[in-house]
């Protein structure tokens, strides 16, 4: 069985931008300006993450428009590779690596949202893990009930993070015409690139940091038999979206740099929000919220995309049938988002934010640097 083609060009921009600008934009660019060492490396990196990204886009939609199926890896590793190799790939996206990244967006929202309420400590763990689980059931119940609702939501919430970052940036033009000393003194030509960290480890850090707030390119190769003429729409999507991202997290970072100094942009635990209380004020709280709002749409897209795995691995063979099902009326593959949503609330139990991206409770009797990781 197959989905019906409800995506047309403008999802399918929602679905890749929408996905890409997440919570990174808020809180990565202090950790790249920390590694690369100077704000005019910070935005170089920024500039050949956008680039890395868009060379990969493309390379997937190539394979893409070569294989119209939907599934993204699974599926390409299954036409190409065979049964067996798939058969573990499907299993490691869909018990591990898509409810864990659910998981872990949806602990972000919650993270945001009740921040402005615990100003100065951090807020509950179990209340963190209730609106986050607030936000999983929100979503699959909204991709449960029609694709063409979780298409126009996706659609939405673009807006928003879009309207976020304009804010951001005419925030920064603002500053800039009532003080140039700041920006002039991060990126004047003498001292740009004063302080930058030339070495294979730190830049790889600075790389992986900018290349995680990109991530998102590839999610419209797992919808892609829900998408309108994909062999037109998916390259104009890609280009139209990464392209759009790009732009605008360097323009976003430039008006970091014309507010802060990188001494108080690397100190920051959440960028935008320090970007929010030192130009909005009193309303600088309207960032948490915003970027609680720009991780919704990513989680929407992660979401909608994660179970398409599950339904085309199903179909294939390779997960149970009933995963294959799609509702009678609605046709949306409602057993695979169950799944999805199960799994995804079973591993929000037991973890927070940081458990489940790095395990800090299990013991470490062999470390390798980060480099070694960054290669593989």
């Amino acid at each position: 069985m197959k989905m019906k083609r409800e995506i047309g060009l403008i999802g399918g921009v929602a679905f890749i931008s929408g996905t890409m600008i997440g919570s990174g934009i808020f809180m990565s660019p202090q950790f790249v300006l920390a590694y690369a060492g100077s704000p005019g490396a910070s935005l170089l990196i920024w500039a050949l993450c956008g680039v890395v990204s868009m060379f990969a886009a493309m390379s997937y939609t190539e394979l893409g428009t070569l294989i119209p199926e939907s599934g993204g890896e699974f599926i390409y590793i299954l036409r190409i590779f065979g049964p067996f190799p798939a058969f573990f790939a499907a299993i490691t996206f869909i018990v591990v690596v898509r409810p864990f990244g659910v998981a872990a967006v949806a602990l972000g929202i919650a993270k945001y949202a009740t921040a402005p309420f615990y100003v100065g400590c951090d807020p509950p763990q179990l209340l963190v893990k209730c609106v986050a689980a607030a936000a999983i059931l929100t979503v699959a119940i909204i991709n449960v009930m029609n694709v063409r609702i979780a298409v126009r939501i996706q659609v939405v919430f673009l807006v928003v993070k879009v309207l976020t970052l304009m804010i951001i940036v005419i925030g920064g033009i603002v500053a800039l015409t009532q003080s140039q000393r700041v920006l002039v003194q991060n990126l004047n030509v003498d001292d740009a690139f004063k302080g930058t960290r030339y070495s294979f480890s730190t830049l790889g850090m600075a790389f992986y940091q900018g290349l995680w707030s990109y991530s998102g390119w590839y999610n419209l190769n797992y919808v892609i038999e829900e998408l309108k003429k994909p062999q037109v729409n998916l390259p104009r999507a890609v280009v139209i979206a990464v392209s759009l991202v790009t732009s605008l997290y360097l323009l976003v970072n430039v008006s970091y740099l014309t507010v802060m100094t990188p001494k108080e942009l690397i100190s920051s635990s959440a960028v935008a929000v320090t970007w929010g209380n030192k130009v909005l004020g009193s309303w600088g709280w309207i960032m948490s919220l915003a970027a609680a709002l720009s991780t919704f749409g990513t989680l929407n897209g992660s979401f909608f995309s994660g179970s398409r795995i599950s339904f085309v691995a199903a179909r294939e063979g390779h997960m149970p049938e009933i995963l294959s099902m799609a509702h009678v009326h609605r046709l949306t593959p409602s057993p695979a988002l169950i799944f999805t949503t199960v799994v995804s609330l079973l591993v929000l139990i037991p973890g927070d934010f940081q458990s489940i991206i790095r395990k800090p409770e299990l013991p470490r009797t062999y470390r390798v640097s980060a480099i070694y990781d960054l290669t593989i």
